[in-house]
């Protein structure tokens, strides 16, 4: 009797789990198909694909979504290789000054974003003036550099965390075989963290792509997604921004299932060969 409600208890918890994790982004996707012109779920006036194609032909969303992804891959290609160097140089220094400068690589996660975003326009302001290059303040550059600062501690943090199990024998065999620094980078190392380089890569795209308190700042008189939603909510949305959560959402599941495929396919191949 007790397993029976013990299981009870645990299988209500779960369904309340996932209804509070994914309840919000279904209520979220149904006014899309709304015929409604103001975001509802009901009454449902009727089906319709309508807002999808107004969503294909505003200017203002695409332009920023595009925005958001050329930044985005920017804000990876900057901080996947700072955060690896930031995790290997943590592995490598004294014991004294380790802490130390923990601290100072991961300090940028704790300050707000609207603090990183105004300092890195000002920085940047006073850097380019008295540099003579101008050119380099514009928006999409302040913004990958102000969204890198913080990003790439959170790319580190997961390259110390796999960091802290790898085999320091491996690298002394290789020394002592002949290979060199570059050679034991590239043959040893880099094999060993590629799973948490991939980590890393879909972590700073995806806090990059959502950030709004740094970017809003440094991005200018320019625009990303974020602030494009930002000033339609403020004026009065439309449905279009169910419609493009559905296809985020569609997006993210479908990138999920595709990567769950891959990993089991490794999985089944890796037991074949053992």
């Amino acid at each position: 009797m007790m397993a029976r409600i013990t299981r009870g208890m645990v299988s209500a918890y779960i369904m309340m789990f996932f209804a509070y994790l994914f309840l919000p982004l279904a209520i979220m996707a149904i006014p899309a198909f709304n015929t409604s012109s103001y975001p509802r779920v009901w009454p449902f006036d009727g089906a319709t694909l309508d807002w999808f194609v107004r969503l294909a032909a505003d200017e203002a969303m695409i332009y920023g979504l595009r925005n958001s992804l050329w930044i985005g891959a920017l804000v990876v290609l900057v901080s996947v290789p700072v955060g690896l160097a930031g995790a290997v140089v943590l592995q490598q220094i004294d014991s004294r000054v380790r802490s130390l400068f923990h601290l100072a690589t991961i300090a940028p996660v704790l300050v707000p974003g609207v603090i990183i975003g105004i300092s890195t326009v000002i920085f940047w302001r006073e850097l380019t003036l008295s540099a003579g290059t101008r050119a380099l303040y514009n928006g999409v550059f302040l913004t990958v550099m102000g969204q890198s600062s913080f990003i790439s501690a959170y790319c580190m943090l997961l390259f110390t965390a796999r960091l802290q199990r790898f085999d320091r024998a491996q690298e002394e065999a290789a020394f002592d075989l002949g290979a060199s620094n570059t050679q034991v980078f590239l043959s040893i190392l880099l094999p060993f963290m590629r799973p948490a380089i991939l980590s890393a890569a879909v972590l700073a795209f995806l806090s990059s792509f959502e950030n709004y308190n740094t970017t809003t700042f440094a991005i200018l008189a320019d625009r990303t997604l974020t602030t494009v939603l930002a000033g339609q909510v403020r004026q009065g949305t439309t449905p279009t921004v169910s419609a493009l959560a559905v296809i985020i959402i569609a997006a993210t599941v479908l990138c999920s299932a595709v990567l769950e495929w891959i990993n089991r396919r490794r999985t089944r191949g890796i037991k074949a060969h053992t």
